[in-house]
């Protein structure tokens, strides 16, 4: 039978990537964590930590309790993104990457001989090799193999750590009929709930049923999708628009000061703005969320003619912010959002009337378009807010807003926006 994908994911990678970095952390278990407090939860554990019932999500109070020797660790994104790329380039070095799924997991298409199963073995161990050679010891892989890529990466997470299985179609449901149906992609724990209520509770109860079953459960053709991808067969991504821009962060409490929250507002938004232009992307709305210490939940949302540059953008966010604040009497801020949508591609933009008509406009927008655009080049080149708008207060001058996201990995130049 042909195989046709090889899919790697990266063992607890935030972890071993500090493991890699820092000798002192190795061998021990390990919490990475967005900020240093136990209110906060664990992004990635070692699996060290996992021994002893530590994970992704788990609360770090509990984990201390389950682990008293663990040690949280402060993410440090950037270098995630550093050895993200080190990975893809040793990756190519025996394979072209199809896709990159996410910050620690890829896709491979086989093709020609590779698609035979000891060519496609082969390939799996060079790639480990490689990786524990020119990247680091401590970053290791689970590899699967199979005929379609959600059996590829189902067969990922047979075998973990340092795992490599191969699954072919005639091996479903019995070789992963022990998983939990959210064990397998596409199926979250709202799904696997609504699976239980119509009586499917195992892997091989969903197999048996019809794809016509399928689909009245999901609800739509998405459903009907799954049956055939697990038996193996190929389903067609759809390509889809970027719809959204934006930022969150949490806040750490020595931030949560409405004056400081504030700055840190116009510091994510200011990253927005960067990665819009970057992306040659307009935008004429603007969401603001803020959630505060004490629980609440407070969104705004400003609508404007299309726009790119620093100054429009900032002004439409001080708007939405002082309405937020001053309103509801808010005191302190835990967590901020911004995100810029309705976007357009500058290459598709249609002029209006007013434009047309007022030449002023048009220039004013370009001088703050040409001057948002030099400061980006300013900063990518001299380092974060080597020139900026306004003054910031030294101590956020030092905070970044990149995170990682599972879905999105950040671009390098995002760490001097």
């Amino acid at each position: 039978m042909i195989l046709n994908w090889l899919y790697l994911d990266l063992n607890s990678y935030f972890a071993s990537v500090e493991q890699q970095l820092q000798k002192h952390l190795r061998n021990k278990p390990i919490a990475i964590v967005p900020i240093m407090t136990d209110a906060t939860c664990a992004i990635a554990a070692s699996y060290e930590a996992k021994a002893y019932g530590v994970k992704t999500g788990t609360m770090i109070y509990e984990a201390k309790k389950l682990c008293p020797e663990l040690i949280c660790v402060e993410a440090k994104h950037e270098n995630y993104v550093i050895y993200h790329h080190k990975i893809l380039a040793e990756i190519n070095k025996y394979i072209p990457i199809e896709i990159i799924a996410s910050i620690d997991e890829v896709a491979c298409k086989l093709t020609g001989n590779q698609k035979k199963e000891k060519q496609a073995i082969q390939i799996a161990k060079n790639i480990k090799k490689g990786l524990q050679k020119n990247v680091g010891n401590y970053i290791r892989c689970s590899i699967g193999i199979a005929p379609n890529r959600f059996l590829a990466k189902t067969a990922s997470n047979l075998e973990k750590p340092d795992g490599l299985q191969i699954i072919y179609s005639k091996d479903i449901p019995e070789r992963i009929k022990h998983f939990k149906l959210s064990d397998l992609t596409g199926i979250g724990k709202a799904m696997e709930y609504r699976l239980n209520k119509c009586g499917i509770l195992s892997i091989s109860e969903l197999y048996n049923i019809s794809p016509k079953h399928m689909r009245k459960l999901w609800g739509n053709v998405q459903g009907e999708k799954f049956w055939y991808m697990l038996r193996g067969q190929e389903i067609t991504d759809i390509k889809t628009e970027r719809k959204t821009i934006g930022h969150s962060h949490v806040l750490e409490p020595k931030w949560r000061a409405i004056e400081l929250a504030e700055k840190v507002m116009f510091r994510l938004l200011l990253k927005a703005a960067s990665r819009l232009r970057r992306m040659d992307y307009y935008s004429s709305r603007l969401s603001l969320s803020i959630r505060t210490e004490k629980g609440i939940r407070l969104e705004g949302k400003s609508i404007f003619y299309r726009a790119c540059d620093n100054k429009k953008l900032l002004e439409e966010s001080k708007i939405v912010w002082n309405n937020l604040i001053k309103n509801k009497k808010i005191i302190r801020v835990k967590k901020i959002s911004i995100t810029l949508y309705k976007l357009e591609k500058s290459n598709e933009l249609q002029p209006n009337l007013f434009e047309r008509l007022d030449r002023k406009v048009i220039l004013n927008t370009n001088r703050f378009e040409k001057i948002s655009q030099t400061m980006d080049n300013i900063n990518s080149r001299f380092g974060r807010d080597s020139v900026i708008l306004g003054q910031l207060p030294k101590k956020i001058k030092s905070f970044s807003g990149t995170r990682i996201a599972f879905t999105r990995i950040p671009d390098k130049q995002e760490f001097n926006e």
